[in-house]
C-alpha cells in the first residue's frame, strides 16, 4: 500500500500560510536535502483549490534550471475542489478529482507507485489527517513567531492524537518533526 504524505513550513505559533513572510533566512542544507528527498521518493502530488491555483501561476514559468520546478511541473497532480472543472486546470498532468476526495485518496493508495504527497493545501491536509488517511505529517518548524495566518487546525478540531517517528534540528533552528497516526 502507498504512503501518503504532508510537509508543511510552519512558525513556532503554528500558522502554515504564506511561509514566504516568515522563512526569512532559515532555509538551509539539512532542509534542502529533506525537500530533495521528497522529489525522489513521491511519484504522485494533491492539492487543493487555493494551492493549484497559487502553484499553476508560478511553477509553469519558473524555469527548468529550478529542480523543483522541473520536478514539479512533470509529476501527476490531483486537484481536489469543489468549484473548480476540469477545463479550469491548465497546468500539465493536472487532473480534477472527481466526486469524493477521501475515496479517491483511499483507491489511489491501493494502486502501484510511490509515495503520495498532499504539497498545497492546508484544508486538504486537515481533512486527509482527521479522516486516517495521511501516514506521515512533517511540521518544518521554523523559529520565528509569525503573528499572523492560518493554522492547520482551527478551533473545533476533533482531539487527534498522533505519534512521532522522527524529529531533527537543523543547523539553522528549525525542527523538522515527522508525526503519523498512533497505533492504539
Amino acid at each position: 500500500m502507498r504512503k501518503v504524505t504532508a510537509g508543511l513550513f510552519y512558525s513556532i505559533d503554528g500558522v502554515a500560510e504564506a511561509p514566504d513572510q516568515f522563512q526569512f533566512d532559515s532555509f538551509d542544507d539539512e532542509l534542502g536535502a529533506l525537500l530533495g528527498s521528497v522529489m525522489v521518493d513521491v511519484d504522485t502530488v494533491l492539492l487543493g483549490r487555493k494551492g493549484y491555483q497559487e502553484w499553476a501561476g508560478y511553477w509553469p514559468n519558473a524555469g527548468e534550471d529550478m529542480d523543483f520546478a522541473a520536478y514539479i511541473n512533470n509529476v501527476p497532480k490531483f486537484v481536489a475542489s469543489r468549484t473548480l472543472k476540469q477545463g479550469d486546470l491548465t497546468w500539465q498532468n493536472s487532473t480534477l478529482i472527481e466526486g469524493d476526495v477521501e475515496a479517491f485518496v483511499r483507491d489511489l493508495k491501493q494502486q502501484a507507485g510511490g509515495t503520495i504527497a498532499a504539497m498545497g493545501g492546508l484544508s486538504l491536509v486537515s481533512q486527509l489527517t482527521l479522516a486516517g488517511l495521511l501516514d506521515e505529517l512533517t511540521l518544518i518548524v521554523h523559529p520565528v513567531i509569525a503573528g499572523k495566518g492560518k493554522r492547520l487546525f482551527e478551533d473545533g478540531t476533533p482531539t487527534t492524537r498522533l505519534e512521532l517517528i522522527n524529529s531533527q534540528i537543523t543547523s539553522k533552528g528549525n525542527a523538522l518533526l515527522t508525526y503519523g497516526k498512533r497505533a492504539d
